[in-house]
């Protein structure tokens, strides 16, 4: 493997001599692994004359779109399992600072998703409404959070004080089985009857969950509802049903309750952009649904833009992608994510953006049913707790820690040659900006904003992060 150091250099020709000049920061990771999220030497002014005939990334604050909730990873049964029960309380400690901190060692995540009830990645299958032989239970007397107490709860909870903007998220992967046509958590769809009290249980779920410091702010009422697993809990829903549950079901029991979580519909692929669009179409539903959430296992990211212009009024998010052994290469998936969910998911419109498993095994587990090689951001050995950073750790980690909770996207071109970017402005008026080069060679380039110009370079197949 080539080991050569090629570090991101950046310059700053100053409006007037008399004006200080800001130093430009950088941090680089290279698809040979050389550098990882690595820090460069800040830079100072060159002349106008150095930059001249280089490609420009133009970079225009003034060009507002969306504002950022921010990134993360989910914390499912299996990861949170991991790190309650195989790491040790300083391991244990250490690990969620250096995810959800700030500062030169913590990633800043300040989003994450949970499930409600059992998804592929829990030790077994289980709803929070279990009754005793699988009978009806409509008045919720069932209703139990103690699963989610047992590990998911307190690691949210640890995560909340180590960042209080962190944003929860929590969908479920199945209604309990009673709700059910074929009275299983593994495939089938909800009875219409069951209708009214799955909306008292969403709302019961989100009140109970709250009085145990574990806040909802964004809610899907489905993960993926046009799949049916063979292996896990599921179920599908269409969308003309989704929209009539969302109008005469959920917002009235929300109403009741007032609940003011956030509601987001779809929770699926890019192929399928009909679907959201059809809910979006249904006049009760519209009001009362916050935006549309999106899965990245089929289709292309290009597909949020249309569904994002036509409805600009709601929120966009990119709710779940996993890594994993079918896509082994650190430099190949590290730049498809780079390039897809950092970058092209924000520019159609994502406020958030989230991967899959926070925390996974040697084994990439454990779980019951569905996925076996799905790559987490950190594995946890089993057996040490030692910690193994991925590709999406560092391809996550030159948004989380740069674009705090707040920033707001602005002007950026999407492409320049082999060069991709987004930018940001943080509250503090920070600006950062995330390149990607897809190229196989060297790109010498220019950063321009206004009066201010810095020369960059980063290496082929590699991402940067610049701040100034």
């Amino acid at each position: 493997m080539i080991r050569s150091v090629l570090f991101a250099t950046a310059a700053l020709v100053a409006a007037a001599p008399a004006v200080a000049a800001p130093k430009l920061q950088s941090w680089v990771t290279t698809g040979d692994k050389s550098q990882l999220l690595a820090a460069q030497t800040p830079s100072g002014a060159v002349a106008a004359s150095a930059v001249a005939g280089l490609p420009v990334i133009a970079v225009d604050a003034k060009e507002r779109h969306q504002t950022m909730v921010g990134f993360g990873g989910a914390i499912t049964d299996a990861s949170a399992w991991l790190i309650q029960n195989k790491l040790n309380p300083a391991q244990r400690d250490r690990l969620l600072k250096e995810l959800y901190g700030r500062g030169e060692s913590g990633l800043g995540f300040s989003f994450t998703r949970i499930t409600i009830g059992a998804s592929d990645f829990s030790l077994d299958h289980y709803s929070l409404d279990d009754a005793p032989g699988g009978a009806g239970d409509p008045k919720l007397e069932h209703f139990s959070l103690k699963r989610p107490q047992e590990f998911v709860f307190p690691t949210v909870r640890a995560a909340l004080k180590i960042n209080p903007e962190l944003k929860v998220m929590a969908s479920p992967w199945s209604a309990p089985a009673w709700m059910k046509t074929n009275g299983s958590l593994v495939q089938g769809q909800l009875k219409a009857e069951a209708y009214p009290v799955y909306a008292d249980f969403f709302a019961r779920y989100i009140q109970e969950a709250k009085k145990v410091g574990v806040p909802t702010d964004y809610l899907s009422i489905q993960n993926e509802p046009d799949f049916e697993p063979d292996s896990y809990p599921g179920m599908r829903w269409n969308a003309k049903d989704r929209a009539k549950f969302f109008g005469e079901n959920l917002a009235p029991a929300f109403k009741r309750a007032k609940i003011t979580t956030k509601v987001l519909d779809w929770d699926h692929n890019w192929d399928q952009p009909q679907q959201p669009t059809t809910v979006l179409a249904d006049p009760k539903a519209r009001a009362f649904m916050a935006g549309v959430a999106w899965h990245c296992y089929a289709g292309d990211v290009s597909a949020q833009q249309p569904v994002t212009d036509a409805n600009p009024d709601k929120e966009v998010f990119l709710t779940e992608c996993s890594g994993g052994e079918w896509a082994p290469k650190f430099d190949d998936s590290f730049a498809w994510m780079v390039e897809n969910l950092i970058i092209g998911s924000v520019r159609g419109g994502s406020r958030g953006v989230l991967m899959w498993n926070l925390a996974l095994d040697e084994q990439f587990g454990p779980h019951a049913g569905g996925c076996k090689d799905c790559r987490p951001f950190v594995t946890i050995d089993s057996q040490t707790g030692a910690i193994t950073r991925t590709q999406e750790y560092y391809a996550f980690g030159h948004a989380s820690r740069f674009v705090k909770p707040g920033a707001t996207r602005i002007g950026s071109p999407a492409k320049v040659g082999d060069l991709r970017s987004v930018a940001f402005q943080n509250k503090d008026g920070g600006r950062v900006l995330i390149v990607l080069n897809v190229g196989t060679k060297p790109a010498d380039f220019v950063i321009a904003e206004g009066k201010q110009t810095f020369k960059a370079t980063l290496p082929a197949r590699a991402a940067g992060t610049f701040t100034w």
